[in-house]
C-alpha cells in the first residue's frame, strides 16, 4: 500500500513556511525589535528541534549513529535554516522605511528556494557519497520551463499584490461640489 503520509507532511511544511514571513513581520511590529523576533524564533527552534528529539530518544526512539559526515551536514542544514531566518529579519528590517517592499520578501524567497533546491539536487548526489557531484543526466525541457514558470509565477504574485495595495492606498477624491451647495 502506497502511503501518502509524505504528501500530508509536505503540505504541512508548506503551510508552516508559507506563514513564516508574515508571522516574523508581525512579531517585529509587536516586539518593536527584529532581534527580539529572531530570539523568539530561536526559542521555538530549541523547544521543537532540541527538546522534542531528546524526549523521543529517551522514550525508545532509535538513537542516531553519530559520525562526522552526518553531524557536519545536519549542522550545515541548521546553519542554513538559521541564516535564512536571520536574512528574513534583515529583509524586513531593511524594508522598514518602505513597507510596500515587504510584500516582495516571501514571494522572492519561496520562488528562489525550490529552483535552487532542484538545481543543487540535479548536480549533487549524496546517496553515492557525500561529495559526489556531476550532471549524470541532462534534464528535459520541463525543468527549464518550470524554472521560467516559477519566475513568472513569483512576478505575477508580486505584481498582483502591488496592484491590490496600490488600490487600497489610493486617496479618494473629495466629493464634487454642486452649484446648489456652493451658493449656501
Amino acid at each position: 500500500m502506497d502511503s501518502k503520509l509524505w504528501l500530508y507532511y509536505s503540505i504541512l511544511a508548506g503551510l508552516c513556511w508559507g506563514t513564516y514571513v508574515p508571522f516574523i513581520q508581525q512579531g517585529i511590529r509587536g516586539l518593536q525589535s527584529p532581534y527580539g523576533s529572531f530570539l523568539c524564533v530561536g526559542v521555538a527552534y530549541f523547544l521543537i528541534a532540541v527538546l522534542f528529539p531528546i524526549t523521543l530518544f529517551m522514550t525508545g526512539e532509535k538513537t542516531p549513529v553519530w559520525n562526522v559526515s552526518g553531524i557536519a551536514f545536519a549542522t550545515l542544514a541548521g546553519v542554513a535554516g538559521a541564516l535564512g531566518a536571520l536574512c528574513v529579519i534583515y529583509a524586513n528590517r531593511s524594508a522598514q522605511g518602505a513597507p510596500e517592499y515587504r510584500l516582495y520578501i516571501a514571494p522572492i524567497i519561496f520562488a528562489l528556494a525550490p529552483v535552487l533546491n532542484t538545481l543543487v539536487s540535479l548536480l549533487w548526489h549524496p546517496s553515492k557519497g557525500a561529495f559526489h557531484f556531476g550532471l549524470e543526466y541532462l534534464p528535459g525541457w520541463k525543468l527549464y520551463v518550470g524554472i521560467l514558470l516559477t519566475g513568472l509565477g513569483a512576478a505575477l504574485v508580486l505584481m498582483s499584490k502591488e496592484e491590490s495595495e496600490t488600490k487600497v492606498r489610493a486617496p479618494t477624491p473629495p466629493p464634487a461640489v454642486t452649484a446648489s451647495q456652493s451658493q449656501t
